[in-house]
């Protein structure tokens, strides 16, 4: 079989494009809406979810993402491909209403093979966690940051492009149907595999950019409903339970200190990937005095709120029972006095998650300049130690060590 196309019939090379993506579509669509189900059962809270559970749907939604990445760089080779081969010409180019929907349909069918896994991979970029890309280049992308707001706006493209490639496929599938069981014609056979020439029409209608407009009022109109049905509204956060009191760290005060920002961040890694994740309430009581040797320079208690943890797509699954049970133990608390050392500074004491107390030591640096301190410390933890995630043991899975930074800066209010 000849590898490029002619007027009149596909190429090799052609129809192994055309039905290699017709597989992957249908692995890749079934996957996600599995997962997607799936994914709907944990965050149920009347479905009682276990590990294995959100093990399944971690794996088939990294089977989806990995496989939706293989779609775009297909499609991408696909369309690089067509654009070096002449294409067949139509067996009706009098229809000349039915050749502009089909060529429309194609030009939908090229856009959304590459709209629907970039916008999905862009999404998986921008949030934090949950189910890997199994590429070694697939967790991240140039010029896409780490935020809810734009994972939200793409996961809300993504699904609008979805759309859009399944009503494509599914006027592609009838317009095939129709040739074979209607017109009887050689059109599917062209690209069948083993397909020979066909007999060229007496006449053949030149082509035009009309099809590739019709497509961009297609997409644009898609997303013109999608904004008037409030899709693109900026993501909003579950609000914490009320149990949860504690206050902003912008809004701590010290003994003679007033902090003016700092963050509380946390680190697992889970399937292979880093998964970051920030409190964002937290109040931090502290007492300083700089000693001029080492020794005593204060005491530290800190108080955070568990329902204020924000750990991208696995958010809610981090305060079920199985892990921190945010609804039964809210908070966390650190007790420690502050000692000045050799090479920096030891915060020394107990840290208490769920109804587990453990002694820990936080070292962590100080720049004092003026009225102004800067600290900086991380902290080392094994999650099992608290009882968080002890049915899931295989570090493969999910990691045992979690790191906590810590960050801020003070400024001095006065004695």
């Amino acid at each position: 079989m000849p590898l490029n196309n002619t007027p009149t019939r596909y190429g090799a090379i052609s129809k192994v494009f055309h039905w290699l993506t017709a597989l992957l579509i249908l692995t890749v669509i079934p996957l996600g809406m599995i997962a997607n189900g799936m994914a709907h059962d944990l965050n149920a809270p009347e479905i009682a979810s276990t590990q294995a559970d959100i093990q399944r749907t971690a794996l088939l939604f990294s089977m989806h993402k990995t496989t939706g990445v293989l779609i775009f760089f297909v499609a991408l080779a696909r369309i690089l491909w067509a654009c070096t081969q002449p294409k067949p010409v139509p067996l009706h180019p009098a229809r000349r209403l039915e050749t502009f929907a089909a060529e429309t349909v194609h030009w939908l069918l090229y856009g959304s093979l590459v709209l629907v896994p970039l916008s999905g991979w862009i999404h998986h970029a921008a949030t934090v966690g949950f189910a890997p890309i199994w590429w070694p280049f697939g967790q991240s992308l140039p010029l896409v940051p780490r935020d809810e707001d734009v994972s939200h706006l793409f996961a809300s493209l993504h699904m609008i492009f979805i759309r859009v490639l399944l009503l494509a496929l599914a006027l592609h599938v009838a317009g095939a149907l129709k040739h074979v069981v209607i017109d009887r014609d050689s059109t599917l056979r062209r690209m069948w595999p083993g397909g020979g020439e066909t007999e060229p029409p007496a006449t053949v209608a030149a082509h035009s950019a009309l099809p590739a407009l019709a497509a961009l009022i297609a997409w644009s109109g898609a997303l013109g409903i999608a904004a008037l049905s409030g899709v693109f509204a900026p993501h909003a956060a579950p609000p914490a339970p009320a149990s949860a009191t504690a206050t902003a760290p912008s809004d701590t005060t010290t003994a003679g200190w007033q902090v003016v920002e700092g963050t509380l961040a946390i680190s697992i890694t889970q399937m292979g990937s880093t998964v970051t994740g920030e409190f964002a309430d937290w109040n931090a009581d502290i007492t300083f005095d700089t000693p001029a040797a080492p020794g005593p320079a204060g005491t530290v208690e800190v108080t955070i709120s568990i329902p204020s943890l924000s750990l991208g797509g696995v958010t809610q699954q981090a305060m079920g029972p199985d892990f921190f049970d945010a609804e039964t133990f809210p908070t966390a608390r650190f007790t420690a006095d502050i000692l000045r050392t050799d090479t920096g500074y030891d915060a020394t004491g107990t840290l208490t998650i769920r109804d587990t107390t453990l002694p820990v030591t936080l070292p962590f640096d100080l720049i004092l300049q003026d009225d102004t301190a800067t600290m900086t410390g991380t902290l080392q933890l094994q999650r099992l130690d608290y009882q968080i995630g002890p049915s899931v043991t295989d570090p493969a899975s999910l990691g045992l060590d979690v790191e906590v930074d810590v960050a801020l800066t003070a400024t001095r209010s006065g004695e």
